[in-house]
């Protein structure tokens, strides 16, 4: 899942790897959500090479004639666009991200978009309602905070599954600090 959550101090006899309670004094959960990356850049290679050979068949018949400086600048367009397409993507998939900051006494989520302002909120997290609405909702298992006279979206990026967990540990972890 591409929530990586950071607990400090954690509570002693807790296992690493699970998700884990942070001891009662100064009790400190932070999270950090992503995208997942499908693509890597290997997989670009691919999918680069893939196409510029399908681009090139239909280059074959016309071979040696004319035609073929007519249509290799539109089948390199067709590459290079493609080319641009995914790296632009995948720029903005990096840059994407939420972080949680949750305390006793503060939750505070930052977004950070690629091309917009980033955008903040915060709250007493005693007043704060974690809602994940399953049907119905904009999205499956739709996640949502509910506080200081507003409701934000969590996890936008991520599948129903993620969220749902995330769900769990988020309701796990504003228990804990109540």
């Amino acid at each position: 899942m591409p929530a990586h959550w950071t607990i400090t101090p954690q509570a002693p006899g807790t296992m690493l790897g699970a998700f884990a309670l942070a001891k009662a004094d100064g009790a400190e959960y932070r999270l950090v959500l992503t995208p997942n990356i499908s693509m890597g850049n290997v997989g670009f290679a691919r999918v680069i090479l893939i196409s510029a050979a399908f681009l090139a068949l239909p280059l074959l018949g016309v071979l040696g004639t004319p035609i073929l400086w007519g249509l290799l600048p539109f089948a390199g367009l067709a590459l290079g666009g493609l080319w641009y397409a995914l790296r632009r993507n995948s720029r903005e998939r990096r840059a994407l991200r939420e972080d949680l900051h949750l305390t006793r006494d503060r939750i505070e989520i930052l977004r950070t978009n690629p091309r917009h302002p980033e955008q903040r909120w915060e709250a007493n997290p005693y007043w704060v309602r974690v809602k994940l609405t399953e049907k119905g909702a904009p999205v499956e298992n739709y996640l949502t905070l509910e506080g200081a006279g507003r409701e934000v979206e969590l996890g936008a990026f991520l599948s129903p599954e993620e969220r749902a967990e995330l769900f769990d540990d988020l309701s796990l972890a504003l228990r804990h600090l109540r």
